[in-house]
């Protein structure tokens, strides 16, 4: 079930008139929730496994309907022995017992990844190394269909018990609360990443949405699928797939402003889901964490990943950077932890070498970074304040860095490596034919820009206006809104992109 369907409309505005109407029943409220996460994942599972049959002609193992069934088992199944082995280790003092209980939260999950996600790629891995060693293997392939953002609740699942184990938050006292936890159907399938310490209280308390919280909520929808259909869609379908997928057929000029597209594209397409799961959310009285912030107008790399993506971003530091030493030990120390974090966070995103060189880019990036801020505080001495740059320097870092962004995107976009290398060639070239940029294309990627380079008091205030507007002045506002998505959307609705992770 997608964000930009019409029955994920139907389904918000059933949930939610139901969940009210139960406010003053505690226990069906939640399982109310529950259930109608469950339905939204079965839903979700069953649409991907018919699609996977269209695009590819075979069907998923075990048909649809039983893989759909597998499926919602594994989350169901990873909640359950997630609640038990939190309440066990919150009983539990000897320290052995605990590392064998918090182990066997982990590897289920890892498992799970490294069956579902991970294990074609090994077997072909192992098999390009050993014909290079001259040796041929046959590898064996599973061929499983991903299952819906088991990418995201499995990092939501680990957050939980190992915060447990560090005594960081006491066990959640319900098991319906933890069940929603790791189910409540808007940050699901592709985030925000929620952490328990914020999340589980909110589960745990009476929920309260006030008129204002509400209408924020519908005003954050709107925008969030403004964003994903009017700018990422068209993006993606009238110059990004076309570009991407055949690079030969473009001139140099057509594939630089195809990777200016993709940019705009996933931040439109991503954080538009964003917008959407908080503002549904919202709906319900409940508050997600904030996963974007104008992550282009950074002026280095270090400032992007506190920008973009900001729940993975500090998963990846809470989690395993620090835990490897973050910055604590030697300067090489300091690099090699930034390195191995972005190449694994990079191989969170999907099992291919693209999205490794693509972490590889990132990490090294920003070990040049640390190097550059720590040659600046030696110079100016580590306790004195830091000087603000001139503005033609800040406008130099912010176009370089979002230049950089822009080559790695090469990578994470790609089909194949051999795809980037024939972009990269391609804009080598020099060539400046334009047929394929449509006046339509152009428009809405300077929508994009402006869009996302205004000062956020512009957005805050448009909100704010709406939030004050009476109630059929908003629901106007809303019935345009609706047109526009109409008339932009394409004829068949579009899957998010991070929803295949």
């Amino acid at each position: 079930m997608l964000f930009n369907s019409p029955v994920y409309g139907v389904f918000l505005f059933v949930t939610y008139v139901t969940f009210w109407a139960l406010r003053r029943r505690s226990i069906l409220r939640p399982l109310l929730l529950a259930l109608a996460s469950y339905l939204f994942y079965c839903v979700g599972t069953y649409d991907a496994a018919i699609e996977q049959k269209i695009v590819t002609g075979s069907d998923v193992p075990l048909g649809p309907i039983k893989w759909t069934i597998l499926c919602v088992g594994i989350i169901f199944v990873g909640s359950s022995l997630d609640f038990w082995v939190g309440r066990t280790l919150g009983r539990t003092e000897n320290p052995r017992s605990r590392k064998i209980l918090l182990l066997l939260s982990i590897f289920y999950y890892l498992g799970v990844l490294s069956i579902f996600k991970y294990f074609d790629f090994a077997v072909d891995s192992f098999a390009a190394v050993m014909r290079w060693a001259g040796v041929e293997v046959s590898p064996v392939h599973l061929r499983l269909v991903l299952p819906f953002g088991i990418s995201f609740f499995t990092f939501e699942t680990m957050s939980y018990t190992i915060d447990v184990y560090r005594r960081e938050i006491p066990p959640a006292d319900k098991y319906l609360d933890y069940l929603l936890f790791v189910a409540f159907f808007p940050h699901l399938v592709a985030g925000p990443i929620v952490r328990p310490k914020t999340m589980l209280p909110q589960l745990a308390a009476e929920p309260v949405a006030t008129d204002a919280t509400k209408q924020s909520g519908l005003f954050l929808i709107a925008t969030g699928l403004c964003k994903k259909i009017v700018i990422g869609d068209t993006l993606s379908i009238n110059l990004v797939n076309r570009v991407f997928d055949n690079p030969e057929r473009f001139s140099s000029l057509e594939v630089l402003v195809a990777i200016y597209a993709y940019a705009i594209k996933i931040y439109a397409d991503f954080s538009g889901y964003t917008d959407v799961a908080i503002g549904s959310a919202r709906l319900f009285g409940y508050e997600l964490p904030k996963n974007f912030d104008a992550p282009y107008v950074s002026r280095n790399l270090q400032e992007f990943w506190r920008r973009w993506h900001i729940s993975l971003s500090s998963w990846l530091r809470d989690y395993l950077y620090v835990p490897l030493g973050g910055s604590r030990g030697s300067t090489w120390k300091t690099y090699r932890n930034l390195m191995t974090t972005m190449l694994l966070g990079g191989l969170w995103h999907g099992a291919s070498w693209n999205f490794v060189i693509w972490g590889g880019l990132h990490g090294g990036a920003l070990a040049v970074n640390r190097a550059w801020q720590r040659r600046e505080e030696g110079k100016r001495g580590a306790e004195a304040p830091k000087r603000e740059g001139a503005p033609l320097a800040h406008v130099v870092s912010v176009v370089a860095t979002f230049h950089f962004v822009c080559f790695a995107w090469i990578f994470f976009r790609a089909k194949t490596f051999e795809h980037a290398i024939l972009m990269l060639q391609r804009l080598g070239k020099g060539t400046l034919e334009s047929p394929n940029l449509a006046p339509k294309v152009l428009a809405v990627l300077a929508l994009g820009f402006v869009t996302h380079f205004m000062p956020k008091r512009i957005y805050d205030g448009a909100r704010d206006a709406f939030v004050a507007c009476p109630a059929i002045v908003q629901g106007a506002l809303l019935a345009v809104f609706a047109y526009v998505l109409h008339f932009a959307a394409a004829a068949k609705a579009e899957p998010f992109i991070y929803g295949q992770f």
